[in-house]
């Protein structure tokens, strides 16, 4: 059975139909990549339409041929990064199903995080307007549900692994882990990417800890004829 596909977020404002010709396409196009660079440098309220039509290279006004608000243009960009989340791979190979899950898991994240790099500033806007938006809020509610389903999911197949811990609460865990995902994404669009990439490593260790048990170590044996100290 195929996994649900993320929450469509809706919006009280009619979305102008998609243009067809080229031009008008690399025009829109541009306005998303100029919003989502600035959401990520200044955060959703000190970016002005203004500012993302001159990013942009158009006017002001060509910015409401596509977009009837800073607002609707936001629920398209994350409309647009749920659907990257969902064509996400989310199962994990290699390392974390055999002897060394440390290592798997922290390929695993670093690949699941690279992903997305562009709309880490497109979070960032996204968490700072739906602290005084309701709609927005709700729909941040269908998008948690969503994705921490999905989380829950990457742990159950992990538990059928070698070494995993039997007894583990895992969705109050995945719920955990999915509150501190979307912080570092958020984060992401202003960390240095050094952290960053720490702060994913540590969630690694983390998760795995919480899974499952260290391998027994294996006691090198003692060579014949040495004295014991």
């Amino acid at each position: 059975m195929p996994a649900p596909g993320p929450p469509i977020l809706a919006d009280d404002e009619d979305l102008p139909a998609p243009p067809r010709q080229a031009r008008s396409l690399a025009t829109r196009k541009k306005l998303l990549e100029a919003s989502r660079n600035l959401f990520a440098e200044q955060g959703y309220d000190a970016t002005s339409i203004q500012a993302i039509a001159s990013r942009a290279g158009t006017a002001a006004g060509a910015f409401y041929t596509y977009f009837r608000s800073k607002r609707q243009l936001l629920i398209v960009l994350m409309n647009e990064l749920l659907e990257r989340l969902h064509d996400l791979d989310l199962r994990p190979t290699g390392g974390a199903a055999g002897t060394d899950a440390r290592a798997g898991l922290r390929s695993f994240l670093a690949a699941v995080f690279r992903a997305d790099l562009e709309y880490y500033g497109v979070v960032r806007a996204w968490q700072e307007a739906a602290l005084t938006d309701a709609g927005l809020g709700q729909m941040q509610a269908a998008i948690e549900a969503w994705t921490n389903a999905r989380i829950l999911g990457v742990f159950r197949l992990l538990q059928q692994y070698p070494n995993a811990r039997p007894d583990r609460d895992l969705a109050a865990f995945a719920r955990m882990m999915d509150r501190h995902f979307w912080s570092l994404l958020a984060r992401g669009a202003s960390l240095p990417r050094r952290d960053f990439d720490r702060e994913v490593r540590i969630a690694a260790d983390v998760i795995y800890h919480y899974l499952f048990h260290d391998p027994p170590r294996t006691i090198p044996a003692r060579r014949s004829g040495t004295i014991p100290a």
